[in-house]
């Protein structure tokens, strides 16, 4: 049968393999609705072959969604080898739909009536308190590097985890942008979980950080900024009473009267220098 589809025209193969996805998720699902089937049991309730099932069922057992026990199925046999049941794993039942985020909105709404957002920003807390030891190990390698660096390496801790995140240079330091959010529909009505998730983000890469957009709040992806070193490009500062100034150049009528005011006294030692808009200080 491979060998005759692999000769087929690519619609023709396009249809097989759309075929096969179909039978492959119903098989997977009378797994799910009756427990452990046989092949002929599965095979029966499809009204296709043994030999079939055995194929879906053989590749669902190599992606790890199915697993195979001994045992006796519901349909009598006679002597000799026990009958090969299959049965989904945890992988395989969760390709199907799940009600997490009604679970954890219901406990959250609990938890606001009862204890108020201060009691939602524990729970958040709590749940990531996981999250950054995971990846505090992870980010404990670039120890003594720069913040920027740190996001680099905890880019790859928070993929490894689910979040698709990604990490950038910019002329004002980095950017953490984290592609997907696990619990993005929960942390549209509680935000909390979005303020709790920046605050784990600036511990580990050891600066604060500000964020710039959310997945939970419309955007495409969150955008987290990590502020880089201060650089020393640009103009001097310099103390003008309770405020920082930069120098400027003096324009050339002030230059005049600067070099014909008589000499310059030395510069004082006090923290503070003052500026008076018609003269200069002596």
């Amino acid at each position: 049968m491979e060998s005759e589809s692999a000769g087929a025209p690519p619609a023709a193969r396009a249809s097989a393999g759309a075929d096969d996805g179909r039978t492959r998720h119903r098989v997977t699902a009378l797994l799910l609705e009756h427990g452990p089937l046989t092949a002929s049991e599965l095979a029966a309730r499809l009204g296709v072959s043994s030999t079939a099932v055995r194929r879906h069922l053989d590749a669902l057992v190599a992606t790890g969604r199915a697993e195979e026990r001994s045992g006796g199925g519901a349909a009598p046999r006679g002597r000799g080898r026990p009958a090969r049941l299959f049965h989904l794993t945890d992988a395989g039942r969760s390709a199907f739909p799940h009600a997490y985020d009604d679970l954890a909105l219901t406990a959250l709404r609990y938890v606001a009536a009862q204890g108020g957002p201060d009691a939602v920003r524990a729970v958040a807390e709590a749940q990531l308190a996981g999250l950054e030891q995971r990846c505090s190990t992870a980010v404990e390698q670039a120890a003594g590097s720069g913040a920027v660096d740190r996001a680099q390496v905890l880019a790859a801790a928070l993929t490894a985890e689910g979040y698709a995140a990604s990490a950038s240079a910019i002329s004002s330091g980095g950017q953490l942008c984290q592609h997907n959010c696990p619990v993005a529909h929960v942390a549209a009505e509680f935000p909390q979980l979005c303020e709790a998730e920046t605050a784990v983000i600036g511990r580990l890469v050891g600066t604060h950080v500000q964020r710039l957009a959310t997945i939970a709040h419309g955007d495409g992806i969150c955008t987290t900024h990590i502020p880089g070193p201060l650089r020393a490009e640009g103009p001097t500062h310099i103390r003008a009473g309770n405020r920082s100034s930069p120098v400027r150049p003096v324009p050339g009528e002030r230059a005049a009267h600067r070099l014909s005011a008589g000499p310059r006294t030395a510069p004082s030692t006090s923290p503070t220098l003052t500026f008076d808009r018609e003269r200069t200080p002596v």
